[in-house]
């Protein structure tokens, strides 16, 4: 059966709450997004997110396709995360340093998913890691002091 989940983790120089009002925010996950699928938050989502909120997102992984996202974790300022029909989770979680600075992971897990053992078999695992290697990059760059 083996890990079904795949994480990546970097220091950012920034406070907690800075990065987390990115995350919470649906309307900056294109920019944040590091795989090249998230294109755009459905007109009528929440600025901001919580617990239990759902958001629709218009993506593209060859053809354009929308889908809708629920928030299942949820800490002020330490972790959130979210899935969609499949139930597979994205989740970010946030532990603030001694130094001011903020370690961040994401991570990918499908341990929750309908059909975990095809995700597990696909290259989504391989191909999200490296998406989210990107993500990193670009949310220290949009948040960094």
């Amino acid at each position: 059966m083996g890990k079904r989940e795949v994480s990546v983790s970097r220091v950012v120089a920034a406070p907690p709450e800075k990065i987390f009002e990115v995350l919470v925010d649906p309307t900056q996950h294109p920019l944040l997004d590091g795989s090249g699928t998230v294109r755009e938050a459905h007109p009528d989502t929440a600025r901001r997110l919580e617990l239990g909120a759902k958001f629709g997102m218009d993506m593209k992984m060859g053809a354009p396709y929308k889908i809708l996202n629920t928030v299942v974790e949820f800490e002020e300022n330490r972790l959130i995360a979210w899935r969609h029909f499949n139930g597979h989770r994205w989740r970010w979680q946030l532990e603030p340093l001694e130094d001011g600075t903020t370690r961040v992971t994401e991570t990918f897990d499908w341990s929750t998913a309908k059909m975990p053992v095809l995700i597990g078999l696909s290259f989504f695992p391989r191909k999200n890691k490296r998406g989210m290697e990107r993500s990193l990059v670009r949310l220290a760059e949009m948040v960094q002091l």
